[in-house]
């Protein structure tokens, strides 16, 4: 008999690829997916711990499955990911009608677990030793992940796949909660990663995203001690022949290597885009961070890039009102938004992580209408850099890989095969411009007539040769 599963999921593409493998292993147990959780037999969140706003928003959902579950005790109610690792017990406490709790490290566990729930076992929890809990190599197993199950019908489209090479941190940012519900710094087997993307190829992926916490960290050393880094690995995947593209999020200033960005040049399939969070322009606040590196580390690292891939587009995250920031601080992190004119910039307010080092030794001091006003000014000041600099890719053609209908269209529910349609460069910026559903998956040359802060918008001239039409590729240059 089917059992049906609703899964719902909020956070980082981490937690979309552990969805996509969670998913992919309770097929294999005759589970099929539903649309609503009131018409599933098993309700599972996969839940994210870097903002309390997330947590808090699986909290409110949970509440809101209460009476359902007192109306109907068999159904099955599980949160899994970092919060539950984070949490752990807590969550029951909460939501003491939730019957499952499972860590990243143990998603694996989670059919197992199902079984144990229904044939009478009760409330089951399945998460990963903490950092000072057991040796070094114990506590590495308990964080180990169940990589290569997959199900491309959980992807954002049919054409893009993500595909994870590190796990785990060893960063430790004081406001992080990373290293303890991610576990240890892990890389994978070049090998193993390598068959997973001929498999993901097989599948009809033509982009690939490789994901790692600090992503340009990675290494791995084999048995007879031959090291792989991240400049390494793309060499071998840029051999895989039916992937036109690959990605890597999320970069850490400081292994963003001479070598790496050589390797970057040097492999045409590899995107010139790189996400490289600074957090902070200001010195005083990258130090309490704990982010192991200076501003001057910062722009030596951009006069790299610039240096070897002139044509590169970076994009940044940045935290205000951390503790202890003063409006000095502040304006210098306006300043290096500035200097370095990012692609775009992933800015928030700072929130208090529980376990972290900030929330055990630094006062949470920034009034929360301080981080609001620091936070919309530093939007409004990179949305401005990012509006001037699309305003150059008007007139040019760029190619883009076509992911389907843009947000717009679905939102507006257009139907028809012609309906506005949304890609993305080489180089990471969103396109926009009215086609052919039939050109999701395509890699397609559009001539850029306009822009705003976060989208190019353009055409694909087309000519009619019978029946059927060809596209016509434009002249002209693009990132």
């Amino acid at each position: 008999m089917k059992k049906h599963l609703y899964i719902e999921t909020v956070g980082c593409q981490m937690n979309v690829l552990d969805s996509e493998m969670v998913v992919a292993d309770l097929k294999r147990h005759g589970y099929e997916m539903v649309d609503r959780p009131a018409d599933a037999d098993t309700v599972l969140f996969n839940t994210c711990s870097v903002r309390e706003h997330a947590e808090e928003k699986i909290y409110s959902a949970l509440g809101k499955l209460r009476q359902t579950k007192e109306r109907h005790p068999e159904k099955t109610i599980g949160v899994m990911g970092c919060m539950a690792q984070k949490d752990q017990k807590i969550i029951f406490e909460r939501a003491p009608y939730v019957d499952l709790v499972v860590g990243p490290g143990q998603l694996q566990q989670i059919p197992g677990l199902l079984e144990e729930i229904r044939s009478g076992g009760g409330r089951q929890m399945a998460v990963s030793l903490g950092r000072k809990e057991g040796k070094q190599e114990t506590i590495r197993r308990s964080h180990e992940t169940f990589d290569p199950l997959r199900d491309p019908a959980m992807r954002p489209t049919p054409f893009q796949a993500y595909l994870r090479i590190q796990i785990g941190c060893d960063k430790f940012c004081s406001y992080c909660v990373v290293p303890n519900t991610r576990g240890p710094e892990q890389g994978r087997s070049p090998d193993q990663i390598v068959r997973e993307a001929e498999t993901l190829a097989a599948q009809g992926c033509r982009e690939i995203t490789l994901l790692g916490q600090t992503v340009n960290s990675y290494r791995f050393t084999d048995a007879a001690g031959h090291q792989t880094n991240l400049a390494g690995l793309l060499q071998r995947l840029h051999t895989v022949a039916a992937i036109d593209r690959l990605k890597f999020v999320t970069n850490y200033p400081k292994d963003m290597t001479e070598e790496l960005l050589e390797t970057i040049r040097d492999l045409p399939k590899v995107s010139t885009y790189l996400h490289v969070p600074a957090q902070s322009g200001s010195d005083e606040q990258l130090k309490r961070m704990r982010r192991g590196y200076t501003v001057a580390d910062y722009l030596a690292m951009m006069e790299r890039i610039e240096r070897i891939l002139p044509a590169a587009s970076i994009s940044s995250d940045f935290i205000v009102g951390f503790s202890g920031e003063t409006d000095a601080d502040f304006r210098q992190t306006v300043d290096l938004v500035k200097r370095c004119r990012f692609k775009n910039s992933f800015i928030f307010k700072y929130s208090e992580r529980a376990g972290t080092k900030a929330a055990q030794r630094m006062p949470d001091d920034v009034p929360e209408a301080v981080k609001s006003q620091r936070n919309q000014e530093l939007l409004a000041v990179q949305d401005a850099i990012s509006r001037e600099d699309n305003q150059r890719f008007v007139g040019q053609t760029v190619e883009i890989l076509v992911e389907g209908p843009s947000k717009k269209a679905k939102r507006r529910g257009d139907e028809g095969p012609l309906v506005q349609m949304t890609g993305r460069t080489m180089c990471d910026r969103i396109v926009v411009y009215d086609g052919n559903r039939r050109h999701a998956g395509e890699l397609l040359s559009v001539s850029i007539t306009d822009a705003s802060s976060h989208t190019l918008i353009g055409h694909v001239r087309t000519v009619h040769t019978g029946p059927e039409v060809y596209q016509l590729q434009a002249t002209g240059s693009g990132t």
